[in-house]
């Protein structure tokens, strides 16, 4: 089925010039405004459990699976990029010849990028949506919001220059594109799969650690074939950077492997690009369209949905007009703004548009449970992306030190990355499972795996052996990805629609701010203690602060209905 067919508002039977009067509504919708379920919703979410019903009611069909896929592919680009920066580091390093302290700054520019990122795309994705093409386009104006494109010019850039200033800000670049992946496309995902799919957002996950095995069998393949020699101790060649002319040193002819690797990761980029812009096209959130006032528009998504499953939609225009005719009875034809207030809300001044904006931002504070709440999520996310971003980020040169003593060549390292990496998969799915166990759920599996990950760096920094450093890697991976599995399914459950993307957006600005602070403070630790166990403290410690933010954080909110 041609997934551009359209449909056209004023011909359909969901509205007609010959509509039923507003005044009669009521009375044709009486099931409805007598439903139980809707008693003391407000009117946005009256109308989206309607929505919410009609998708459940339909299971996951095509538009469903494409959704989570091509969501997917923007997870495999999160920590495609973010691996990439930690394997090339030390080939960069070699070639460049940077002071040791500013290792880290590579790794700051990206969450540089990505903090800009997040915090733009999460906010704008609540205003402008994420459109990229509704079967018939309404005469509003819309904004087409795909991040990947950035991601693929400036990663398909980022091998040509010679000098540390120009690739940090060329990483910067591609870290502002990936910074909208996490919290907006877990957000497109939670709006179109069925409730009783929800353990797909967890599942998302598991292309996180298939970007990152792909990443290190790229790096293996690339970078000790086409790396700088080594001195007869052992050690890389020097810089040419450090050296007279005629001194043996390390040259960007000698060591194109870290380039062929980025040109490569561009290239895939691109293709990610061409598959969620060109070959499918994202319909817009009804939840959005809902809380914007753009009743009919969200009905005509609902619909286009529907026939590209080959099923057909039971909603239709005058189910949402009788919610908003029997909420203006009640209270008396009011005039304050109201979200999902239908037509009387796309026609309203400006000035209570801008009102409606605020009641937005304190849905994120409404009660104290919902702050209490908030606060929490941001407090797990700044430490659970200060503990991975040291540990992806320094834990290869930590390899490659510690291998050094024990005799582990730099080919057999990066061979080690891929056996260190693939158990996440299996990480992500014991993350999802946790959905359907109720004993345990996303709590005491985000406090559990949390624990074990913190747990995993301390033992990793008090032995080395070849076996330990594979065997605690691959541990504190395997519980990484299973705790981000849930964190990130989770957050965008607890929040309603209206402030969904901000409050992800929020959390993962929040994280990322914390990741540019981090990779600098550990670069400094790292020059004072080369072995790596004071990084590996400072990364343990900040996951263990993550178990105790979830502990406080209110089960309630744990799995409930998502508006």
């Amino acid at each position: 089925m041609d997934q551009d067919e359209s449909f056209d508002v004023k011909n359909s039977s969901y509205e007609t010039a010959d509509s039923p009067v507003r005044g009669q509504s009521a009375g044709l919708y009486a099931d409805i405004l007598n439903d139980p379920e809707l008693e003391g919703l407000t009117l946005y979410e009256k109308k989206a459990m309607l929505v919410n019903r009609e998708l459940n009611s339909h299971g996951m069909g095509k538009y469903q699976w494409w959704i989570f896929f091509l969501c997917g592919f923007g997870y495999f680009l999160d920590l495609m990029w973010a691996q990439a920066f930690g394997l090339v580091a030390t080939p960069l390093e070699n070639e460049l010849g940077f002071p040791a302290n500013q290792y880290g700054n590579i790794f700051s520019a990206f969450s540089a990028g990505l903090t800009a990122g997040a915090f733009v795309w999460g906010v704008l994705v609540d205003i402008v949506g994420w459109y990229s093409g509704l079967p018939d386009p309404p005469t509003q104006k819309e904004s087409d919001i795909d991040y990947t494109f950035q991601d693929d010019i400036f990663g398909l850039c980022l091998g040509a220059p010679s000098n540390y200033d120009g690739i940090l800000v060329l990483t910067a670049f591609v870290g502002f594109g990936v910074g909208g992946n996490i919290p907006i496309d877990t957000t497109i995902c939670l709006e179109f799969i069925p409730q009783n799919r929800r353990f797909l957002l967890a599942l998302l996950s598991i292309f996180q650690p298939l970007g990152v095995v792909v990443t290190s069998g790229i790096c293996y393949g690339f970078i000790p074939k086409y790396s700088c020699g080594l001195l007869p101790d052992g050690t890389s060649l020097p810089s040419c950077n450090l050296v007279s002319a005629g001194t043996a040193c390390c040259t960007k002819a000698s060591n194109m492997g870290w380039r062929y690797s980025l040109f490569t990761l561009g290239a895939i980029t691109l293709a990610a690009f061409l598959l969620r812009f060109v070959v499918f096209r994202f319909q817009e959130s009804p939840k959005f369209l809902l809380y914007r006032g753009r009743d009919a528009d969200a009905v005509k998504v609902l619909h286009h949905i529907a026939k590209f499953n080959g099923q057909q939609s039971e909603i239709t225009l005058e189910m949402f007009n009788a919610l908003t005719e029997d909420y203006a009875s009640m209270h008396g034809g009011s005039d304050s703004p109201v979200l999902g207030a239908g037509e009387k809300q796309t026609t309203s001044s400006f000035g209570s548009k801008v009102k409606l904006e605020f009641v937005r931002y304190k849905m994120l504070f409404a009660n104290f449970t919902i702050a209490r709440l908030t606060i929490l999520v941001w407090i797990t996310y700044v430490f659970d992306y200060w503990g991975f971003s040291v540990a992806g980020s320094f834990l290869p040169k930590i390899l490659i030190t510690k291998g050094h003593e024990i005799n582990v060549s730099v080919g057999e390292t990066y061979r080690n990355y891929i056996i260190i990496y693939t158990p996440g998969i299996v990480g992500v799915l014991l993350g999802a499972c946790m959905y359907a166990i109720p004993i345990i759920g996303r709590k005491w599996g985000m406090i559990i795996s949390s624990a074990l990950m913190g747990a995993s760096l301390f033992l990793f920094a008090a032995v080395n052996s070849e076996a330990s450093n594979i065997g605690f890697n691959m541990m504190e991976y395997f519980f990484q990805s299973m705790f981000n599995a849930i964190l990130y399914g989770w957050t965008p459950e607890v929040f309603p629609a209206p402030i969904r993307g901000t409050a992800c957006g929020l959390a993962s600005f929040w994280g990322r701010i914390f990741g540019i602070v981090s990779p600098i403070i550990a670069a400094y630790v790292l020059a004072a203690n080369p072995a790596g166990n004071g990084v590996l403290y400072l990364a343990g410690g900040a996951v263990f602060i993550c178990t105790i933010a979830i502990l406080l954080m209110p089960t309630s909110r744990m799995g409930a209905q998502s508006y």
